[in-house]
């Protein structure tokens, strides 16, 4: 079980900042199409976050053009070029699902201050 621990521990990335659940953040996502490869930015809300280690996931909501989109992030995956927190939100809970009923401002997390 050991030898498990150390491989997983050689593929955690040290650049990646401390995500909480309610942050907003942007995550520029490398993407390969065809023979080119490009950065695709994905800002929004972090909804909520599961798994240690090199499993470690992060799910992240946001509204393009009036339907709300989500979408799972691999925090260590070397996918991610760039990981960058927009603003801190304060937020009681570790599960953030109640967003998805919610539209307009009622979508909006208070600001934490730091």
């Amino acid at each position: 079980m050991d030898y498990i621990k150390a491989i997983e521990r050689q593929q955690l990335r040290d650049d990646i900042p401390e995500v909480t659940v309610g942050d907003n953040v942007k995550i520029h996502y490398r993407i390969k199409e065809g023979d080119r490869e490009r950065e695709q930015v994905f800002q929004g809300d972090v909804i909520r976050m599961s798994g240690e280690g090199s499993r470690e996931t992060l799910t992240v909501r946001k509204m393009s053009f009036g339907v709300g989109v989500e979408r799972t992030f691999p925090v260590h995956s070397p996918k991610i070029a760039k990981l960058e927190i927009v603003r801190h939100g304060q937020v009681r809970r570790a599960k953030l699902y109640f967003l998805r009923e919610r539209v307009g401002k009622s979508a909006r997390l208070r600001e934490r201050r730091i």
